[in-house]
């Protein structure tokens, strides 16, 4: 198993978001700062913080170090600039490792010169530690690298391994996009609480704090969901009356079926550009 603090120097490029989320969670778990170039020309606060915090330093442009890993965690409008301006620290024991969305493993090879290129889908709970991340390897990535690329995406939550670069749309689908169909799950849930005469501030507070509490029960219980559910389901109980409806044949399922069909084709149609 590969630790952290064996991996080397890491180039992060881009301070966004999902970069400090993982930058973050890297140097929590044992990366040395020493071992993390951080590069990005216009960094926002959540960068200079992580920095202060830490004793990094912010680069304008990546320059002078040949990294072990190369991370780009920039917004795929400007992949190409950016792997332009890299080209210079790409050393030959270099790894990329790409959270771009929709950017293929044969653009980003093209781009930066190596096959060694592990592409990535990780969603929003990656920036407190509670990320799901679909990931793919390259031809040329070797069980060395995909243990490195694994321990660094690991420090953000889970992950899954694709041998088909395709499933990525899918995991896109299904858990990059996911967590925005729970937050419309609670102001749906909100809005019905409305609309049965609770005051508008009472019923987010009750559906919200149902989801994360559920959310809490499937983090430490490792029952099925299935089972979870039956768990709180009294016959012709109340729950049995709500489920009726939601699992009747036009109900949630098929809804979440073309919602997920909905976004995996969105998802293949930025990825052709």
């Amino acid at each position: 198993m590969t630790h952290l603090r064996s991996i080397g120097p890491v180039m992060l490029v881009g301070a966004g978001k999902m970069g400090m989320a993982l930058a973050r969670g890297w140097l929590d778990a044992g990366l040395p700062p020493t071992n993390l170039v951080l590069v990005d020309p216009s960094p926002g606060e959540a960068a200079r913080e992580l920095a202060e915090d830490f004793g990094l330093v912010i680069h304008e442009q990546a320059s002078g170090l040949e990294p072990n890993v190369l991370v780009l965690a920039v917004k795929p409008q400007i992949i190409g600039p950016v792997m332009d301006g890299l080209l210079p620290v790409m050393g030959p024991q270099t790894l990329v490792l790409s959270v771009a969305a929709g950017i293929s493993i044969a653009r980003l090879s093209e781009g930066l010169g190596t096959e060694r290129v592990v592409r990535t889908m990780p969603n929003v709970p990656a920036q407190i530690g509670k990320g799901m991340t679909g990931a793919v390897a390259g031809p040329e990535v070797e069980p060395r690298d995909r243990e490195a690329a694994n321990a660094l995406l690991a420090a953000a939550g889970q992950v899954a391994w694709f041998a088909e670069e395709g499933d990525l749309d899918t995991v896109t689908a299904v858990s990059g996009s996911g967590p925005a169909y729970v937050f419309n799950l609670v102001e749906a849930l909100a809005a019905a609480g409305v609309a049965q005469g609770l005051p508008e501030h009472v019923a987010m507070q009750l559906a919200r704090q149902t989801v994360v509490g559920a959310a809490a029960l499937l983090d430490a219980d490792p029952a099925p969901a299935s089972v979870l559910r039956q768990n709180v389901t009294s016959p012709n109980g109340t729950t049995a009356a709500a489920l009726a409806v939601l699992m009747a044949d036009d109900g949630l399922a098929p809804l979440m079926a073309r919602a997920v069909d909905a976004a995996r084709k969105r998802s293949e149609e930025l990825g052709r550009g």
